[in-house]
């Protein structure tokens, strides 16, 4: 299967393509576009929702225990985070909700302030499909196993700026006991 990094890269070079033929000069045009981002954003937004009544639909209290690295250049401990799948996965959701939030932030932006319009097209495609590649998607839409990839914890997506970012969090045994004989964490979070 391709790489999903490697499906946005063509789909955002057709678009640019796309893109660079469609006469956003006309209101018709430009509105119609903008309508196509909205009803994306509306859609993603939808899906995320749909996502949070499965997760609390199933409400799983199984206890999940991993390390988490400290942030890239901070001289901080791995801290060990007791928590429930439940409310991993509600968070995990509510960084993709702040995600998109962001998305549209930064679009509104280019668009209305800086009014570059050729983005709307590739902004109403990408997100829509990262949103329906997403872990928690794979697993409460697609209904994938949560096992391998999709293992809790997630794994920190590779993306351009993955090599920036603290390695990914440890949920193997081993770690798991050091960090409980060296105390650091452990509150369980409710």
């Amino acid at each position: 299967m391709v790489s999903p990094q490697i499906t946005n890269l063509v789909i955002m070079l057709g678009m640019m393509q796309v893109s660079r033929r469609v006469p956003f000069d006309e209101p018709n045009v430009l509105n119609g576009c903008r309508a196509a981002y909205l009803f994306s954003n509306l859609l993603i937004a939808m899906i995320y929702m749909y996502i949070l009544s499965k997760i609390n639909a199933k409400k799983d209290m199984t206890t999940l225990k991993y390390v988490e690295p400290p942030p890239m250049g901070s001289s901080e401990e791995p801290k060990l985070v007791t928590t429930t799948i439940h409310a991993y996965d509600s968070s995990q959701l509510k960084q993709l909700f702040r995600s998109q939030a962001m998305g549209m932030v930064m679009m509104a932006f280019m668009h209305l302030y800086m009014k570059y319009t050729n983005p709307l097209l590739v902004q109403s495609i990408i997100p829509l499909k990262s949103a329906l590649e997403s872990n928690l998607a794979k697993i409460y839409i697609w209904g994938q196993p949560a096992s391998g990839d999709l293992k809790r914890p997630f794994k920190t997506g590779g993306g351009l700026m993955g090599g920036l970012q603290s390695g990914p969090a440890q949920s193997d045994k081993k770690a798991v006991e050091a960090a409980e004989r060296a105390g650091r964490g452990g509150a369980k979070e409710e």
